[in-house]
């Protein structure tokens, strides 16, 4: 189970990398909006330094085929080949994942909202398909069913492709994606912080901390 933060902002980033078991970081033009860096590039390398060697998965916005290879090209030009290029899997996406799976590049095939499309990007070669889980709810579809039905496609072809669900309220529709057979989910900063925000965790720990006060004092370790 991986875990990528789904954020550009490097304090929540050295925040969270520094807490938790952080497998790397994805954006979008949305995301990367939201900090609006005057120079992109030398932002991403800056946050290339906090994450090290995990992941890092930067999307095109290019919408043809020449367009999409010429943007991943940039991208790994300016942040390296390893970085995995976020490619929507439209028409012309997914003959752009095809091309830039021959040529060597890492590809996730995001802006996945049906089954047929995450079934052609693992033909494609994919090596990650992001489902966006709550859009996908929004429109009436059930994404639980697609990430099984996608993950017993995957393990009926013994492929290393993985299921990277994206797009979430809630903690509760993290989990039901990964029960349903996501291997890895994107999260944002806030819900991931979330997880540990119940009530009964705080007071657990508060219990147990009165009843050593009860005997000792409270720095006594």
């Amino acid at each position: 189970m991986k875990f990528l933060i789904d954020s550009i902002d490097l304090k929540e980033v050295k925040d969270l990398i520094d807490h938790l078991p952080i497998a790397g970081v994805t954006s979008n033009p949305s995301i990367v909006k939201e900090v609006a860096p005057k120079n992109f590039f030398e932002y991403m390398l800056e946050l290339k330094k906090v994450i090290g060697d995990r992941q890092l998965h930067v999307q095109v916005i290019a919408k043809d085929f020449q367009g999409i290879l010429k943007e991943a090209e940039v991208i790994t030009k300016n942040l390296g080949k390893e970085t995995f290029i976020k490619v929507p899997a439209t028409y012309e996406g997914i003959k752009a994942i095809r091309a830039l799976k021959k040529d060597g590049y890492k590809v996730t095939a995001t802006a996945i909202y049906t089954l047929a499309q995450s079934y052609m990007a693992l033909e494609a070669g994919a090596d990650y398909i992001a489902p966006y889980t709550n859009r996908i709810e929004n429109l009436g579809g059930n994404p639980y069913d697609l990430a099984n039905n996608l993950r017993n496609s995957i393990d009926e072809d013994k492929s290393s492709c993985q299921i990277l669900a994206a797009s979430f309220k809630n903690i509760s529709q993290v989990l039901e994606m990964i029960n349903s057979g996501a291997q890895c989910v994107t999260v944002s900063p806030d819900l991931l912080k979330q997880i540990f925000k119940d009530p009964s965790i705080t007071k657990a720990v508060d219990d147990f901390n009165k009843g050593w006060e009860s005997v000792y004092h409270k720095d006594s370790l």
